[in-house]
């Protein structure tokens, strides 16, 4: 049996198979609005056959985009759009997700394909950014602002008011971004977070801040809807975060009403040394999930459909996240189907296509 393609019930919403489309940063908006690109982009992989399609990380703040060009929630303006998407995606049968997020030392940049270039405050498509300690970011020039108890209240305040717009635009599933070094992640490890207040230190104060940024979202978010959290189960570098410590905190988060924890490494440590291979953040689902007993999303050079569907089959993850595989082949689920000897519905436009 292709368990790839058993459906999935996570509170409300039923899941018509296990490939999720991982949130993928399109640099692409104007002022944070989203436009027919994401449109196209999103809707294809719907239309694809994917289960559920997760938007690239959507700025809680303006001031916590990765670059001027990404993708924004902070404002009511942002919701028309938003709206036409998400009915998109569900009348192709799959659920919208929105990646809520903010980039914390790693913002104020520009777009990959134009160098990816920290941009200083003084720069008109800069800004200052912050981050639990004045820290920079491997060799970056400028230090980032520590962000005083004020920030932190705005920070919460502001994922708390983007998760009430991802309601109004449709939304199904809020997954939080505490991984590849933005801002959360920045206060769960200690090699970002040199802090000596209740929210640096120990443990249990280096998750203070995602803890209440999820009872805050938890205030507007409706209770039969999921909630995932995006973590790095691991820094790959010593004296950073360890598959340790993302056990510990995913049971924590289960306890708080976390319903699935998409298990990314890596990317708040400049240069670290990750072993690339196919599958290989895969064993970090499979341990969260084993000893933890809550859902888990696997990703990381997942690009064949039996190598997805064996992690589902063997337990090892509950979902597979697929990025630029999904990017080279929009109709990848169709195509596992196929090669797995799946029968599953395809859009009616695309039926005299079929395998």
């Amino acid at each position: 049996m292709a368990h790839l393609f058993s459906p999935l019930k996570i509170k409300s919403i039923e899941l018509k198979n296990r490939i999720v489309v991982s949130p993928m940063c399109e640099y692409s908006s104007i002022d944070g609005f989203a436009n027919n690109w994401h449109l196209v982009h999103l809707g294809a992989r719907a239309i694809g056959g994917a289960g559920l399609i997760i938007t690239e990380a959507a700025a809680v703040s303006a001031e916590g985009r990765i670059t001027f060009a990404d993708l924004g929630i902070w404002k009511n303006e942002h919701i028309a759009k938003l709206k036409e998407i998400t009915n998109f995606i569900e009348e192709q049968g799959a659920f919208a997700g929105v990646q809520l997020a903010h980039a914390g030392r790693k913002a104020s940049h520009t777009e990959p394909w134009n160098g990816g270039k920290q941009l200083p405050p003084t720069d008109e498509n800069g800004w200052d950014t912050v981050a639990p300690s004045a820290i920079p970011f491997g060799r970056e020039p400028i230090a980032p602002v520590e962000v005083d108890k004020a920030g932190i209240v705005k920070v919460i305040a502001d994922f708390k008011a983007a998760a009430g717009r991802a309601l109004a635009a449709g939304f199904k599933v809020i997954e939080l971004h505490a991984a590849h070094g933005y801002l959360i992640h920045q206060f769960l490890s200690p090699i970002s977070n040199q802090r000596t207040d209740e929210y640096g230190g120990l443990f249990a104060h280096r998750i203070r801040l995602l803890l209440e940024i999820l009872a805050a979202v938890k205030e507007v978010w409706p209770e039969e809807y999921p909630l995932f959290v995006r973590i790095s189960a691991t820094e790959w570098t010593e004296g950073g975060w360890t598959i340790e410590d993302s056990v510990g905190l995913s049971k924590i988060l289960k306890e708080n009403g976390v319903d699935l924890i998409d298990c990314s490494t890596g990317g708040n440590v400049a240069g670290a040394q990750i072993p690339l291979k196919p599958g290989y953040q895969v064993e970090f689902a499979e341990t969260i999930k084993k000893e933890t007993d809550i859902l888990t999303g696997a990703v990381g050079l997942i690009t064949e459909a039996e190598q997805a569907n064996e992690i589902i089959t063997n337990g090892q993850a509950d979902v597979v996240l697929l990025a630029r595989e999904l990017l080279k082949d929009p109709h990848f689920p169709l195509r596992a189907a196929h090669e797995l000897g799946v029968e599953v519905k395809w859009p009616s436009q695309y039926e005299r296509a079929k395998w």
